[in-house]
């Protein structure tokens, strides 16, 4: 056979296609942005970003999650870190933005030694050593606790910081006798907790309700405004007639059309009679109610409300007791829920009802007030991450003390272990201990102070308190145990877990292929400039992001 001497093409013309060590500064790169982005937001003096989408709705915000679930990234690698933020924000409901600035800092780590020479398998496996022994010392320096002073100091930092960071006292103490009225033993279900905010109104306005509330009102207005000694049905039946659309009725003549509109009524009518006659004032469907039902209800005085959340439902189960009801022939006395006042309110603009004086409630709900629509947004996001934080404190009972005190502490330790290992490991597990020190950095230069004097003074403080951590209201190093600043072992171990996850699979990555159009090309010779912020748009990379235009 004659020898073939032309080339093959197995991809498109307009394939683009990056191998080797331009895919992995790609790669990298792509993720330092992302964490310069949302780096400048880490702890109490963090910044705010203000995000507009295509339809000009502006959300203004310094919660992680938020910032990554509204800016629209298409670089792959950085879309892998968004997953990890993501996760970290399912999992334990914050810390995002530390485990996202963590991979950010692990790559640029990666980078420096993998241009010096070090394979990457060396550096992985480094890295690998590096966060197994960072989790044993996580949890060798964690403390035992989950009573309401951990609690309420618990939810007071994951607050801080935030747009409720005035009123973080109150609104803590609220949100830990939501969790403590709903927990069973060392379980919370946090959809037992409802959050719900009102625009008008101050943050101190807001209050915990006697009982739970859902965020609708009667099906029809003739119906009780009010109802006292309720007894409450929950069905999941639709309390209406089959939908005939497709149906196909001969009707010869218009007495045979009557005696069929009077067959409908007389259905309906019935199905009201069952609902009477079970003893039940007040019921909560979660499918449609038919007008001739609802008539019926109401002239027999009967609070009705259709069409209720599934996670309402829940709630109104374990608040009253009632039973949920799937088939109205099962609908009797023995499956009412009782509550002593239930009664239908408008709040503002928002017309609210409320199941209160309940024997037993196994819910809770919050209703947090805000001066205008993106306040009381901020504000229900602080809570959102505050009962993430105290339900995995619940659960666990495992804290540590924060300021980055955890993270400088780690990385002490870390730095000791990688002297017991021989080969270009070590190098990989001194700079996982590197990485970990973007925590206090990122902290004291948010906060505008010297960064590097106070660094190497929290490393100096560890060799006689694991707790010593960066105060940057005043810029010194207290203890944080005292200052009363604490943090779940969750979010810390989920952190590192993650972050390292991410890293490796990114350095992984040696061949980057791609439809044309997909990935704008990255300048290798570009770097993040001291301010934090993206290069100039010669940078590309990341796509376009939230519709904004590039950074100048």
């Amino acid at each position: 056979m004659a020898e073939i001497n032309q080339p093959m093409y197995i991809l498109r013309d307009d394939t683009e296609r990056f191998q080797g060590n331009q895919a992995l500064r790609m790669n990298i790169l792509a993720s330092q942005i992302l964490a310069s982005i949302v780096r400048t937001t880490l702890g109490p003096k963090g910044m705010d970003k203000m995000l507009v989408d295509k339809m000009g709705d502006v959300v203004v915000t310094n919660d992680g999650a938020t910032i990554l679930q509204e800016m629209d990234i298409t670089h792959p690698a950085a879309k892998m870190l968004v997953e990890i933020a993501r996760k970290q924000e399912h999992v334990v409901g914050d810390g995002t933005t530390t485990v996202v600035i963590i991979a950010g800092e692990l790559l640029k780590k990666a980078q420096e030694l993998y241009e010096d020479g070090t394979a990457i398998p060396t550096i992985l496996m480094g890295y690998r050593l590096a966060v197994a022994k960072a989790l044993d010392i996580l949890f060798n320096i964690s403390t035992d606790a989950r009573d309401k002073d951990t609690l309420f100091g618990i939810a007071k930092t994951a607050m801080t910081g935030k747009g409720s960071d005035y009123a973080k006292d109150e609104l803590a103490e609220l949100l830990v006798q939501a969790v403590m009225k709903v927990e069973a033993g060392e379980e919370v279900d946090k959809k037992l907790i409802k959050i719900h905010r009102i625009n008008g109104g101050s943050v101190e306005d807001s209050e915990i309700v006697d009982g739970i509330f859902i965020d609708q009102g009667r099906a029809r207005d003739s119906m009780p405004k009010e109802i006292h000694d309720a007894k409450i049905a929950l069905m999941k039946y639709p309390l209406e007639l089959k939908d005939l659309d497709n149906a196909k009725v001969d009707l010869t003549d218009s007495l045979q059309m009557q005696a069929f509109l009077d067959s409908e009524q007389e259905t309906l009518k019935d199905i009201a009679d069952k609902i009477i006659d079970s003893g039940c004032n007040v019921l909560f469907c979660q499918k449609g109610i038919d007008d001739v039902v609802q008539h019926h209800l109401s002239k027999a005085g009967i609070m009705a409300f259709k069409r209720v959340k599934n996670t309402d439902v829940k709630r109104i189960m374990k608040a009253t007791g009632a039973e949920l009801i799937t088939n109205i022939e099962d609908l009797t006395a023995e499956v009412l829920g009782k509550a002593g006042y239930i009664h239908e309110e408008k709040v503002f603009d928002q017309i609210l009802t409320f199941i209160e004086e309940c024997e037993d409630p196994k819910a809770s709900s919050i209703l947090i007030r805000g001066s205008t629509r993106h306040i009381s947004s901020e504000i229900e996001r602080a809570m959102e991450d505050a009962l993430g934080v105290v339900a995995a404190t619940v659960e666990d009972g495992k804290v540590v003390f924060g300021g980055g005190a955890p993270e400088i502490e780690i990385a002490r330790q870390l730095r000791a272990y990688a002297n017991s290992i021989s080969g270009r490991e070590q190098l990989a597990v001194i700079a996982f201990a590197e990485s970990l020190e973007i925590v206090p950095r990122t902290l004291s230069e948010n906060a505008g102070l010297n960064t590097i004097d106070l660094l190497v003074e929290l490393r100096a403080s560890h060799e006689d308190n694991i707790n010593m951590g960066l105060d940057v209201f005043e810029g010194k190093i207290v203890d944080m145990k005292e200052f009363g600043v604490i943090e779940p072992q969750r979010v810390k171990k989920q952190a590192i877990q993650a972050a390292q996850e991410a890293c490796e699979m990114i350095l992984r990555i040696d061949d980057l292929v791609a439809a044309a159009g997909a990935l704008q090309k990255v300048d290798e010779d570009e770097n993040l400039d001291h301010s934090g912020m993206p290069p100039a748009p010669g940078m590309g990379g990341m796509g376009a992001m939230g519709g904004m235009p590039p950074m100048m």
